[in-house]
C-alpha cells in the first residue's frame, strides 16, 4: 500500500506551485510597463521560490524519525530551513538595491496599462490568500518552515501594494525616478523580514524553552497528575520545530516501589501529550532525601 503524502510536504508542493505562477504573472507586468519597482516586486517572487524549496525539503526532512544518527529526530530542520530563507531574502534586497540605483541615476519613463495593474493585482490576491491559509496551517501543523514562508509572503503582499500606488503616482506625476525610490523601499522591506525571520530560527536553534502561559498549563498538570509523590523540580522545555521536549525530577517516598514509581510516571505522561502533542518526556525519579522543596509540591 502506498504511503500517504504528508500534509506538510503537500503544502509545500503547493508554495512552489503558487510562486512559479505568481512570479509568471508579476513579470508579465514588470515587463509591460518596464517599472524598476515592479521588476523589484516580480524578483521577490524569485525568492518566493526559493523559500518554497527550501520549506519543502526542510518539512521532508522534519516528517523522517529518529535514528541512531539523530536519536532525538529530525526537528530542527525546519529552523535550518527558515535562515536559508532569510539569506536568500538578503540576496534579493542587494539586487533590487542595485536596480534602484542605476534607475535613479538613469531613470527611464514608464508605461502603465490597465492590463498591466490588473495581472500585478490578481498576483497580489493569489498571495495574500495563500500567506493567510500557510500561517494558519503552519500553525496548526506547528511547522516553523511553513509558518516563516507565509510570513514572507504578507510582506510581499504589502509591498507589492505600495509598489502598485507609487507607480501609480509616477505616472500622474511624470516623476520618472520614483519608481527608483519605490524599488529601494521594496528592497528595504525585505531585508528587514529577512532579518526577523533569521532572527527567530536562531532562537529556535538555541533550544528555547516554551512560552510561559504553555510552562503554567505543563506544571499545573504534573501537580494534578502526580498522586503520590511529593514534589517535582528542576522542571525544563525546549522546543525543535513542532517538538516539545519536557524533563523533570519527581521525587517519590523512599518505600516506594518502583512499579509504583513507574504508574505515576505514565500517567503524568499520558496527561502531558494530551495537552502537548509531539512531546518527548523524560523524568527522573528520586528518594525522599534529594527533595528541594521547591518546584511543584504534590498535593
Amino acid at each position: 500500500m502506498k504511503a500517504e503524502i504528508p500534509l506538510t510536504t503537500r503544502i509545500a508542493v503547493g508554495s512552489l506551485l503558487i510562486g512559479v505562477l505568481v512570479l509568471a504573472l508579476k513579470g508579465l507586468a514588470a515587463w509591460w510597463t518596464g517599472s524598476i519597482a515592479l521588476y523589484s516586486d516580480a524578483l521577490e517572487s524569485v525568492v518566493n521560490i526559493a523559500t518554497a524549496l527550501a520549506a519543502l525539503v526542510a518539512v521532508r526532512l522534519a516528517a523522517r524519525p529518529a535514528d541512531a544518527t539523530l536519536p532525538y529526530g529530525y526537528h530542527k530542520a525546519e529552523y535550518f530551513s527558515a535562515v536559508i530563507i532569510g539569506v536568500f531574502i538578503g540576496v534579493a534586497a542587494l539586487l533590487i538595491f542595485r536596480e534602484a540605483y542605476l534607475g535613479y541615476f538613469h531613470p527611464r519613463p514608464i508605461e502603465l496599462t490597465p492590463a498591466a495593474i490588473a495581472v500585478s493585482i490578481f498576483a497580489t490576491v493569489i498571495n495574500a490568500v495563500w500567506a493567510g491559509y500557510l500561517v494558519r496551517a503552519g500553525r496548526k501543523a506547528r511547522s516553523p518552515a511553513l509558518v516563516a514562508d507565509g510570513r514572507h509572503l504578507f510582506t510581499d503582499v504589502f509591498s507589492t501594494g505600495a509598489v502598485l500606488l507609487g507607480v501609480l503616482l509616477v505616472a500622474v506625476t511624470g516623476w520618472a525616478r520614483l519608481d527608483a525610490v519605490l524599488a529601494a523601499l521594496v528592497g528595504c522591506t525585505i531585508l528587514w523580514s529577512g532579518w526577523l525571520l533569521v532572527r527567530q530560527s536562531v532562537i529556535g536553534l538555541m533550544d528555547v524553552a516554551v512560552d510561559p502561559g504553555q510552562l503554567a498549563r505543563i506544571r499545573e498538570l504534573i501537580a494534578a497528575n502526580a498522586e503520590g509523590a511529593i514534589e517535582a523540580h528542576d522542571i525544563r522545555t525546549r522546543q525543535a520545530g513542532k517538538a516539545t521536549f519536557i524533563d523533570f525530577h519527581l521525587v517519590v517516598p523512599g518505600t516506594m516501589s518502583v512499579a509504583e514509581a513507574h504508574v505515576i510516571c505514565d500517567g503524568i505522561e499520558h496527561k502531558l501529550r494530551e495537552a502537548v502533542p509531539d512531546s518527548q518526556i523524560t523524568i527522573h525519579v528520586e528518594p525522599e532525601n534529594k527533595a528541594k522543596h521547591s518546584g511543584i509540591v504534590v498535593l
